[in-house]
């Protein structure tokens, strides 16, 4: 698991973020193992605590379950889950900014489907 630290947001955050994707992205999948406490932060040289207070997050909004003796596991409908919350965020928050940007840059709708489609 590879992730790029920024000094905007508090550590846990960014860890718990990262998760997040990785279950979005299908990398963890629903009833897949998280990495240990101590494998990631060891992998990315981190306090264990920090990574407990990510997991703790994802336990509290009910993406991730703890199993005594055996450890955190993605739950069923995570997934799911994650993408109403994803597509409210972004519609709510990152698409209005988005919108008006590409209103400034008088930019139409053409030129950005073509746009990606050549990428």
């Amino acid at each position: 698991m590879e992730i790029n630290w920024n000094n905007k947001d508090p550590i846990y955050l960014q860890l718990k973020e990262r998760l997040v994707e990785l279950i979005m992205d299908g990398v963890l999948n629903e009833g897949d193992a998280l990495p240990s406490v101590r494998n990631i932060s060891s992998e990315q040289r981190i306090n264990p605590i920090t990574v407990s207070k990510a997991f703790q997050i994802l336990v509290d909004e009910e993406l991730v379950e703890k199993r005594r003796g055996l450890g955190m596991y993605v739950v069923i409908g995570a997934k799911d889950k994650l993408s109403k919350q994803e597509r409210a965020k972004f519609l709510d928050q990152e698409w209005p900014q988005i919108a008006k940007r590409i209103e400034r840059l008088g930019l139409e709708v053409n030129e950005l489907l073509g746009s990606t489609k050549n990428s």
